[in-house]
């Protein structure tokens, strides 16, 4: 699958601490690596995100490393990486 980083997110907040946490907190899964295809590099960021090529038009949180975070155009990511919503009245509730 491919996604799409969503620009003007940076001031985002919600109850978890942190974009990371976020993800982590609704998966359950380790956050340490970047879920670039072929990166290897520490995820520092969790990413907001939209599938390329799709219909859906709703915002996901993905692990990522600073540089794939601010990359521009669609990224392939690790088959099996859970997309979690960034609607924080269906997520975290804040």
């Amino acid at each position: 699958m491919k996604v799409k980083n969503v620009t003007g997110t940076k001031d985002r907040k919600c109850s978890c601490s942190s974009w990371i946490n976020h993800w982590h907190n609704h998966t359950r899964q380790n956050a340490k690596v970047c879920r670039a295809k072929g990166c290897s590099q520490v995820a520092t960021d969790g990413a907001h995100v939209r599938k390329c090529l799709s219909t859906d038009e709703c915002e996901y949180i993905i692990p990522f490393c600073r540089e794939h975070n601010k990359k521009v155009g669609c990224i392939e990511i690790n088959r099996g990486t859970d997309l979690v919503s960034a609607n924080k009245s269906i997520t975290c509730k804040g």
